[in-house]
């Protein structure tokens, strides 16, 4: 027997990472080896301040389920870092990143299954990627499934004064709008030890607000709401094998 390639693995699998630019946004594929067929695509939306590449290799075992991970620059970030328009505050900063990752999101899903099939869209969030997760689930009719971890669905926003930022805010708040996600299956996962987003002020509400909407649609099953002790502001192991199963679930 030969002494096969080196490569990344997952579960024992091989798979591989490959750079793309598609629509215009940079992005990195985890995908399962050449030849093997993807049947499904999850696109994984970082957090504010970060990048692409701090999401490599963190849902690399849906590639051994034949499932390939997309991992964009969101607006304004990473390779974009100088398209960002002068004179936003910190908040700003983040929604207008929100509200243009959100726009270009069609023209992403177009380019990415023209050139990996027609196949289902999950997306996944942390932070500020959470909102994008949340607000497309809402809007997008490919993407099946939605897991947002690590963020809210209040989107009260004081420091936030640009009206098309503000009128953005206002007609995607989770918070108002949640019965636009429902039934489409959902997962939001929050760190008990968040200080970014203490249960109380924003998990809490957030999931009465989606519990609620899946009640009303009779598909209740639908939504999951998950806290992990000791977790502050970031995705733990548990919460990113908790993901992993639940958009593995009857695939």
């Amino acid at each position: 027997m030969t002494d096969p390639h080196a490569t990344p693995n997952a579960a024992g699998k091989p798979y591989q990472i490959e750079r793309r630019v598609l629509a215009g946004v940079p992005c990195l594929v985890e995908r399962p080896p050449e030849g093997q067929p993807i049947r499904a695509l999850c696109v994984v939306y970082h957090g504010a301040w970060a990048t692409k590449e701090g999401k490599l290799g963190v849902y690399s075992a849906l590639t051994a389920a034949g499932v390939a991970a997309m991992l964009p620059d969101s607006a304004l970030h990473g390779e974009r870092l100088g398209d960002t328009p002068p004179g936003l505050n910190a908040r700003e900063y983040v929604w207008d990143s929100v509200r243009r990752t959100v726009a270009e999101a069609p023209a992403l899903l177009d380019a990415a299954q023209a050139t990996y099939g027609p196949v289902p869209v999950w997306v996944v969030g942390s932070s500020m990627g959470g909102y994008v997760a949340q607000t497309l689930g809402r809007l997008e009719q490919r993407v099946a499934k939605v897991a947002a971890l690590i963020t809210s669905g209040v989107w009260q926003e004081p420091e936030v004064r640009r009206p098309e930022t503000q009128a953005f805010l206002e007609a995607h708040r989770p918070l108002t709008h949640a019965g636009d996600l429902a039934p489409k299956p959902l997962l939001l996962a929050s760190g008990e030890a968040d200080p970014t987003f203490p249960l109380a002020a924003h998990h809490e509400p957030t999931a009465q607000a989606y519990r609620a909407a899946y009640a009303q649609v009779g598909q209740p099953q639908h939504f999951q709401a998950r806290t992990y002790p000791g977790v502050a502001h970031y995705t733990s192991q548990r919460m990113r094998d908790d993901v992993v199963r639940f958009l593995l679930d009857e695939v």
